[in-house]
Order: structure tokens, then sequence, then C-alpha cells
């Protein structure tokens, strides 16, 4: 009897399935904002010029003015609303004079203009209520140590980001006093990549030494400020993506006067670097 055969085995052919690939992601870009008192206003320019070419950062981190303005910032004040905060804001409305003869605490300036400043232009949000995570830097009086404040009451933060020793007032909060970031970070680059920036836009206004002449105690106290943070701000923006450095010249930190030509100067020196910024930007996968 013959043995019956096997019935073919059909096959079909084989199609190679490969896993989705995943579209590059997007770096998150931050916008560290250096200190410099009335040299911030550049950052103001350099955010506006950066909107204008539709790159908005996913972070933001300041040091002393640098705070002020990242703070008015994150909180939802695109550049054009921040050049008007700039040019309407009154001096005196952020110089709240203390008397130092009868006060124990050190300093000249209170702060607290500046605290109720910055609370009433960010509709007193807090920190962690910002429309793009924000981080303000600060100085441990006791331990020298910085801290990273991105929660809790903004103008606080800020005045604290802020207090120049000599001319503002240290900041209590909880059983710590604060002073400027500059003292630790300048311009906050590496808290900006703690933040998990993965491209760090750094703006330094800080001011070259020899280009301060030195009159009055204010201007002293920020020419101190402009030299101890020269090397610290060597290795700060040496881990930069891209560093804008506004050429704001001669001008003092205590020059409110000049905050037009310091807006113009921050547009100026962003626009001029673009072309760069751009070109790392879509080399680590950006737009």
């Amino acid at each position: 009897m013959p043995s019956k055969s096997a019935a073919p085995v059909e096959t079909s052919p084989v199609t190679p399935v490969t896993a989705p690939t995943k579209p590059p992601q997007k770096p998150r870009i931050a916008l560290a904002l250096g200190g410099g008192a009335a040299r911030g206003f550049a950052h103001v320019g350099v955010i506006k010029a950066l909107e204008s070419q539709g790159i908005v950062p996913d972070i933001v981190v300041g040091t002393s003015a640098g705070s002020l303005v990242g703070a008015l910032y994150a909180a939802g004040n695109n550049g054009f609303a921040l050049q008007k905060l700039a040019l309407d804001m009154d001096e005196a409305t952020i110089s709240d004079w203390s008397v130092p003869f009868f006060s124990k605490v050190s300093g000249v300036l209170k702060g607290e203009g500046v605290q109720t400043y910055v609370n009433r232009s960010v509709n007193n949000l807090p920190i962690e209520k910002f429309k793009i995570p924000f981080g303000a830097v600060a100085t441990d009086l006791k331990t020298g140590q910085p801290i990273l404040f991105r929660r809790g009451n903004a103008g606080i933060a800020v005045r604290a980001s802020s207090a120049v020793p000599g001319v503002f007032q240290s900041v209590k909060i909880g059983d710590h006093y604060y002073v400027d970031g500059g003292l630790v970070a300048p311009v906050p680059v590496h808290f900006a990549r703690e933040m998990g920036a993965d491209f760090v836009i750094a703006v330094n206004i800080s001011a070259q030494p020899e280009a301060q002449a030195s009159s009055s105690s204010v201007d002293v106290m920020l020419q101190t400020f402009a030299i101890m943070g020269q090397s610290i701000n060597y290795y700060e923006l040496k881990d930069a993506d891209i560093v804008i450095q506004p050429g704001l010249g001669a001008m003092k930190g205590s020059d409110f006067a000049g905050r037009n030509l310091a807006i113009l100067a921050g547009e100026q020196a962003a626009m001029k670097i673009m072309p760069e910024l751009k070109a790392k930007l879509k080399a680590k996968g950006g737009n």
C-alpha cells in the first residue's frame, strides 16, 4: 500500500519587523541668567531676541538681577511685557533705604521693595505655579553653600538671591540667613544642568573689573563682586552650550538710567550669536 505523502507545507514570505524608531527627543533648553545689578536689564533684550526666533526655554534659573528678570519671565511675562515692566520700573520702588546706624542688621537696603515688586508683578504666584520651571540661586551666609529656591514665595527668593552683602540686608528664611547668589554662582549654569537641562544658554552680564570706575560705596561693592566672580564664572561658563555676553562696556551696576541701552545691548548680542546658537541646537535635536 503506497504511503501517503505529507501535504506540502505552505510558507509565506517572512517580512522582518523593525521596532519603531523613536523620533529624536527635543533637548530641554535652559536659560541661565547671571547677576550684575542694573546691567540685568540686558536680560530682557536677550529674551526678546530669543523669542523672535521661536526659542523659548523649558527651564529658567537666575542669580541676583538674573533671578529678578527670570522670575518675571518664568511667571508668564514675554519679552515685550518684560520691556514694559523694565521701562516703567521706578528705582525708588526697589530701593527701600534702611537706617543702618540704628539697625543691628548690616546692610543699607532692606530689600523689601524688591520682594513686594516681584510678588506684585507675578500676581503673588508661588514659584511652583510658574509657567516655566524656575530656580533662584542664593548663598547660605553661615555655611557658604549655594541654595536653589524652586518653591515658595517668589519675592522672598529673588530678594535673597539679590542681597549683595553690604548693600542689601541678608534675608532670613527659616533658621538661615541668605545673601546674593553671585558669591557661589554668578551665572548659574551648573544649576541649570541640575534642573534637567540638555542645552544651556548662559547670559553673562558681569562687568570686567578694569572697566568699572569705582566711586560710590555701592559701586565699590559691585566692583568687588565682579572681581570675586571672575574665576567662578570661568568654570561655570565652560559648561554652557552658548554664552551670550551683551556689550555693556563700562555701564555701572547702579546705572538704572541706562536700562534702554542695556536692553538693546542684550538684543544685539543674542542676534549676533544666533546662527551659532541655532546650529548647536539643531545638532542636539532641536528645531
